[in-house]
């Protein structure tokens, strides 16, 4: 085992360990891919400050922003109302021109290159089956499966997506990264499961297919496509990195490292329909789609992660939070979050550690429920001035 990925095993995700002095510098541990500050970089305005909300409410009871904040080891907290900053704090390893790992939050920046894909002709159709354009086994979970139905987590494939459980699927999946493994060797073999486009299974290898068909389409890699046409164009201010298998495949599914501002620009590049700057940098077609279930199995509450059925709904490579105002998200493990409410014009991003994330499936180590809540009440409060 080559030292940079012994370096990677010795973090002990989801073991408990405090993880806020290896997010910060994930790219440096592990073989990665860089992509360099746009040459026109867009720096936020700063708006009127305004405080957090003292506490908020989840689950009936009143929760302390400040100990819940200390509880999940926040790195980073930055709200946007409207494009201003009126909100920024940074804690523990955190800073502004930090790169922290994303998580599942890099799932969202490749559905939005693959839409970018369709709209350049790359891909003809997400009707498509996604086996038209990789390499996959006969009879394999990915062989005659809609492209639109990986975008939506329902591709069928087999999968368990819990990290405390050590033999799981998205534990191999990790492993694929080692030396001697290959991601896209792990999507090519990947077993079926259920019929596709029935059931939402959250599944990291669904996105690891996104991003081998982006790689097979475009005939580049997701780092030079994203440099071109999402890092430029949204005018990143801080270099980002992929990390990469030891094939030079890019974790599509969690490995891109940026700062928060840089994290911000997708969400609010979502909340303006894909423009920036008067560019339309994703088709406004591709975000209205991406962030409204469009089928029974992907409503509020029929998704399904590690066997639990979750409150929230899911488009492409989005969350869908519930409580009827539109709001959406990018979430990654150890609370990872950039969340859009439209109807309040703000966009926040969460970067944390939470050292005791995944060590059980329960809200009272995840505090994936509790963070909803507090973007939330963050969104109401700001949106309110």
């Amino acid at each position: 085992m080559s030292e940079r990925t012994s370096a990677f095993a010795a973090v002990g995700l989801f073991t408990g360990a405090p993880q806020h002095e290896h997010f910060d510098r994930l790219y440096r541990l592990l073989p990665s891919s860089r992509m360099t500050a746009s040459t026109t970089p867009h720096r936020f305005p700063d708006g009127s400050p305004v405080d957090l909300p003292a506490s908020f409410t989840f689950a009936g009871a009143t929760v302390d922003t400040e100990q819940f904040l200390d509880a999940t080891d926040t790195a980073a907290l930055l709200v946007l109302r409207d494009g201003a900053v009126v909100h920024e704090q940074y804690r523990l390893t955190g800073g502004r021109d930090v790169q922290w790992i994303s998580w599942s939050v890099g799932k969202s920046f490749v559905s939005a290159l693959v839409g970018i894909a369709v709209s350049q002709g790359h891909i003809r159709s997400i009707e498509d089956p996604i086996s038209d354009y990789i390499d996959v086994e006969p009879g394999s979970a990915y062989d005659g499966v809609r492209i639109e139905d990986v975008l939506q987590m329902s591709s069928g494939a087999r999968w368990n997506e819990d990290y405390s459980d050590r033999t799981s699927d998205v534990a191999r999946l990790g492993a694929a990264m080692a030396p001697g493994g290959s991601l896209d060797r792990f999507v090519a073999t990947a077993v079926p499961e259920s019929a596709p486009g029935t059931v939402c299974q959250y599944n990291s290898a669904d996105t690891q297919a996104l991003g081998t068909l982006l790689v097979r389409a475009t005939g580049r890699s997701i780092t030079d496509y994203m440099q071109e046409h999402l890092f430029e164009p949204l005018g990143m201010e801080h270099d980002g990195y992929w990390l990469l298998d030891a094939t030079g495949r890019e974790m599509a599914f969690g490995g891109v490292n940026l700062t928060a501002r840089d994290f911000a620009k997708l969400g609010e590049l979502y909340r303006l329909g894909g423009t920036w700057n008067g560019r339309q940098v994703v088709p406004a077609d591709w975000v209205a789609a991406s962030i409204v279930p469009d089928a029974p199995h992907l409503e509020w509450g029929r998704p399904v992660i590690a066997g639990d059925a979750l409150p929230d709904g899911y488009g492409y490579q989005w969350w869908l939070i519930p409580g009827g105002l539109g709001q959406y998200s990018a979430i990654g493990v150890y609370n990872q979050w950039v969340f859009v409410s439209p109807s309040d014009d703000v966009t926040i991003v969460k970067l944390s550690a939470t050292r005791t994330y995944g060590t059980t499936k329960g809200e009272d180590t995840s505090f994936s429920g509790t963070h909803e809540a507090f973007l939330q009440a963050v969104a109401a409060h700001v949106g309110a001035r």
